[in-house]
Formats: C-alpha cells, structure tokens, sequence
C-alpha cells in the first residue's frame, strides 16, 4: 500500500471517527428531548385530567341544582 493510499484511508477512517462521535452526541440530545416531551405529556395528562374532574363536579352541582 502506498504512503498516498495509507493517508487517504487514514483521513477517511478519521471522518468516520468524527461523524460517529457527532452522531453519538446528536443521539444523545434526542434521548434527552424525549424524555422532557415524555414528561411534559404526563404533567399536561395529569392536568387534563384535573381539569376533567373539576367541570364534572361543576355539571352535578348544577344538575343537583336544577333538580331540586
């Protein structure tokens, strides 16, 4: 193999090693991102739901209201 080969295969299996390294740090942003989305929607959840039970206690009190 000639020295011209040998630096050309060596710069190509370090853009490898680069692009390897940004794309384990991109993987890693996305997990992160995941994770906060994933928590967001079970907080909006729990407040949906809050909210849910709330207006159903508001439409019996009315209802009861408007039997009595």
């Amino acid at each position: 193999m000639s020295e011209e080969s040998f630096n050309t295969l060596s710069g190509k299996v370090d853009d490898l090693i680069d692009l390897c390294a940004e794309m384990k740090r991109e993987n890693q942003a996305l997990k992160a991102e995941k994770s906060n989305l994933q928590h967001e929607r079970q907080q909006l959840m729990e407040k949906n739901q809050l909210a849910k039970t709330k207006l159903q206690s508001v439409l019996d009190r009315l209802k009861s209201m408007s039997d009595s």
